[in-house]
């Protein structure tokens, strides 16, 4: 990949990336998709009920997941969400920029501290 780096589309690719990674293992209804996450995350990735509806909405609407309301013998009816085929070739695009990301970013990273190292030995 060679297109420059979308900052403003970051979070939402973040975002889609955790749901899509996480549906592709199993299909679950969105609390399931949100707790698995957070619970093979150690915490660290958490999602808002304003946050994740929205975005499973949307990838159902763009025809990457599907949703299947059950109705559970206890309990409410829940909407089930799939990874579709296209939510698969999405999400293997989604991987490919994450890995370009951060290949770049810890190349960066790491011109810039050998770049302070330089400069600490010289004027050592």
């Amino acid at each position: 990949m060679t297109t420059a780096f979308d900052s403003q589309a970051f979070g939402r690719k973040i975002h889609e990336l955790l749901l899509l990674q996480e549906l592709d293992r199993a299909p679950r209804h969105g609390y399931q998709v949100v707790l698995e996450i957070e619970a093979r995350s150690g915490g660290y990735f958490q999602f808002s009920h304003g946050t994740l509806y929205p975005i499973l909405h949307r990838l159902e609407k763009e025809g990457l997941v599907s949703g299947r309301w059950s109705s559970p013998e206890q309990g409410r009816p829940r909407k089930e969400y799939a990874l579709k085929e296209a939510g698969r070739t999405y999400l293997a695009e989604l991987r490919a920029e994450w890995r370009e990301l951060r290949e770049r970013l810890e190349s960066f990273l790491d011109d810039g501290e050998r770049h302070h190292a330089s400069v600490r030995t010289r004027t050592a």
